[in-house]
């Protein structure tokens, strides 16, 4: 049974759940969001769960076409690349933001989250590996000390996290644990203050990223 939800800002908890849902596979793309079953799910009225719909649109997360209901939104191959290469700008630009803030108690907890990444591969554990992974590019962002690129850079990957996820999971143990090793890789060319191979190899790694969701036939045209 579905834990109760905090009775302040009911919408935004209830966003929150979905929006856990989605990124975690619970609903997959293209899943319908029947409100009736929602409500009834989350025992709130339709107000503030057709809010939290509402906020869930605005994040790219859901879409509500014409007289059709609220769904999971699907990838296009047009909106990876567009997502892939707005993230490239941004992630590029962290790259030359944190030149100077590259400390070497930065580089220590950047290793930290490499070190249980590549653990976890190697234990086959696919959400951890998510998870680090996401904490790893987080921990740069904030490294930036640059707010709007933390809002903007964690909007876009929140659009596509789930697809992240779901190209890793047929990686196979050996997939998984060199999808961790890159971010080693990554990490030693941001420590090596080279900033034009950094830049390079950051570009790399999202392309790497967008071209696994593809090759997993996980993009497709979004119905009209």
């Amino acid at each position: 049974m579905t834990e109760p939800l905090p009775d302040h800002g009911l919408a935004g908890a209830i966003a929150d759940r979905l929006r856990e849902d989605i990124q975690s596979g619970v609903y997959a793309p293209g899943d319908r969001l029947v409100e009736r079953r929602l409500a009834d799910r989350f025992g709130v009225s339709h107000i503030p769960l057709r809010e939290a719909l509402a906020r869930l649109v605005e994040e790219g997360l859901v879409v509500r076409p014409p007289r059709r209901g609220a769904r999971v939104a699907s990838l296009s191959p047009r909106m990876l690349e567009e997502v892939s290469s707005l993230r490239v700008v941004l992630e590029q630009f962290a790259m030359r933001e944190i030149r100077d803030r590259f400390t070497p108690a930065a580089h220590d907890e950047l290793q930290e989250i490499v070190d249980g990444m590549i653990r976890a591969a190697e234990q086959h554990d696919l959400a951890m590996v998510h998870k680090l992974d996401q904490e790893f590019h987080e921990y740069l962002w904030r490294l930036t000390d640059h707010a709007l690129l933390m809002e903007v850079a964690g909007q876009l990957r929140s659009r596509v996290t789930h697809f992240y996820r779901a190209a890793a999971a047929p990686l196979g143990p050996d997939g998984l644990r060199r999808h961790a090793e890159t971010h080693q890789e990554l990490l030693d060319v941001i420590a090596s203050g080279d900033l034009r191979a950094a830049e390079e190899a950051m570009e790399q790694h999202i392309r790497a990223a967008a071209q696994r969701i593809a090759d997993a036939q996980l993009t497709r045209t979004e119905e009209a």
